[in-house]
């Protein structure tokens, strides 16, 4: 008994010593250390982004350690972006572009950088106690940032020794940008939480096949996901026959039980093994919320004459095929702000390293807070600032960026980019030349590879940087995707001399309860 009360009084001990040390350890970093919370900062990041990196080019299939190398890449966007927030700061401070109630505005809350500019502009006199709270949450959020990936990289050490026991993926290009140009970027869980599926168990006694739904906005990258699944070896050995149905293949009774598979839609992959497997991937282009269209469908599908269909995939942008699934529907949302900057700096930069031009990854950042997370304008704008790292040129486009999206705003209330994508409604496009026309782009729609000998020669870029001057209407091809399905994004837009419909109504009171989130921009 004595032995036992020993034991437990010397554990209560230790455990004391060990919280008085944490704890001054704690109140030493937050008095003296954070001057270098940066420098540790990118350290750890190094860390993590080699794991990361090697993960990646590695066929992982432990979930728990997917699941991990997920919350590190999260760790690592979020630590790159306040990394970028802290210089580009630096940068107004040094210019004098920005006073010191700007400081939050980089952060993780647009909200929050609306209000602070808004305040900024109307009093001035009054920030000073503002300026210091917002640096003492600055100081937080960074010392919150930095502990949790200390604390992540002290314990990958059993992480990095299991990933040595998967084989390789494939071989990546040895260029940064490149490697994110040519893979899907930011849809690794979504990925492996698909394939998941597929190769899972059938129920026991189930007569209809397994239905994933997979719903998004338009050009979430709901068709790119999909592709990237079906190429996966892992799934082309599992299923004999993968097929994709569109929803003109199997509307009308197109879809008949007398014919095959490969008689209604285009074939991805195909074996010789006849007692095979089938998937089956159908792309939804409207609203289908039918059960009786659906179970018509369904028992087209189960009736084939060829291999048995034994999983389908749904995709759509409607929420209402949630219905149609065996298991919870996936979501694909916008991606994180903090991996969409890490996307578009690394493709707006390349090979060069952003924290050696600190004046252009202050403008790179803005633009994409100003881009609303769309992958295509992350491609489009970042092949078009690499094209001439001038800190004049890329200013320019900043500038033009942020007129074009304050008239939408102005005007519709809504981003250019919800407008077009998610309404169908026309937007304005912007050139950086000074011009008396008004260009409008009234239709966005996609052609595959296949069609590549029917593309327009005008490109959106030579557009904006004024080399083509199309009149009338034309076709405009915005931009070419380099991962499959290797769709071409294209516009239907028109050139239009007078200007006079882009008038405000001075006395339009939602204008001006808008106005505010206006002059921010």
């Amino acid at each position: 008994m004595e032995t036992l009360a020993s034991a437990i009084l010397g554990d209560l001990i230790s455990r004391s010593v060990s919280f008085a040390v944490d704890r001054c350890c704690h109140r030493w970093r937050k008095a003296g250390g954070m001057e270098d919370a940066p420098q540790r900062l990118r350290r750890v990041l190094l860390r993590l982004q080699a794991v990361v990196e090697e993960a990646d080019r590695r066929r992982v299939t432990n979930q728990a350690m997917l699941r991990q190398l997920q919350l590190m890449r999260e760790g690592v966007y979020r630590g790159y972006y306040l990394l970028s927030a802290i210089k580009r700061q630096g940068v107004h401070e040094d210019s004098s572009l920005r006073d010191r109630s700007s400081f939050a505005l980089s952060l993780f809350n647009p909200a929050k950088r609306l209000r602070t500019t808004v305040s900024a502009r109307t009093a001035p006199a009054s920030t000073a106690p503002e300026d210091n709270g917002r640096e003492g949450e600055v100081e937080a959020e960074l010392q919150e940032v930095l502990d949790g990936l200390e604390r992540m990289a002290s314990d990958m050490k059993e992480l990095a020794v299991f990933l040595s026991c998967y084989p390789p993926a494939r071989r990546e290009p040895y260029s940064g940008h490149l490697w994110l140009e040519n893979r899907m970027f930011g849809r690794e869980a979504e990925q492996e939480k698909i394939i998941s599926f597929l190769l899972g168990p059938e129920p026991a006694g189930a007569e209809d096949p397994g239905v994933l739904p997979v719903i998004g906005r338009p050009r979430v990258g709901k068709s790119t996901l999909v592709e990237h699944v079906c190429l996966d070896e892992r799934v082309r050995v599992h299923f004999s026959l993968i097929v994709f149905l569109g929803q003109g293949d199997i509307e009308d009774g197109k879809l008949s039980p007398h014919l095959g598979l490969e008689d209604n839609g285009t074939i991805k992959h195909r074996d010789l093994d006849p007692a095979g497997k089938s998937l089956v991937v159908i792309e939804l282009v409207g609203d289908v919320d039918d059960n009786t269209w659906w179970r018509r469908t369904l028992s087209a599908l189960r009736g084939r004459r060829t291999t048995p269909v034994s999983k389908i995939i749904v995709t759509s942008r409607s929420e209402k095929i949630a219905s149609f699934g065996t298991t919870q529907a996936l979501e694909l949302k916008p991606m994180p702000r903090e991996a969409y900057w890490y996307f578009f700096k690394t493709i707006a930069f390349g090979s060069a390293d952003a924290e050696d031009q600190p004046e252009l990854a202050s403008v790179c950042m803005e633009m994409a807070d100003l881009l609303n997370r769309c992958i295509i304008s992350a491609n489009l704008f970042g092949v078009l600032l690499r094209s001439n790292p001038c800190c004049q040129f890329w200013r320019r486009v900043l500038n033009g960026l942020r007129h074009y999206i304050r008239m939408h705003l102005l005007h519709f209330g809504e981003h250019p980019s919800d407008l077009l994508l998610m309404n169908g409604r026309p937007i304005y496009l912007w050139r950086l030349p000074k011009t008396d026309t008004v260009l409008t782009a009234y239709h966005s729609y996609q052609a595959c590879s296949s069609q590549e000998h029917d593309l327009p020669k005008i490109t959106l870029n030579k557009v904006h940087i004024g080399s083509a001057r199309p009149r009338g209407k034309f076709e405009v091809l915005a931009w070419r995707s380099r991962i499959p399905p290797y769709y071409r994004y294209l516009m239907s837009c028109r050139v239009q001399t007078s200007s006079s419909f882009l008038r405000v109504p001075p006395m339009n009171k939602r204008i001006q309860h808008r106005q505010p989130r206006l002059n921010s921009l």
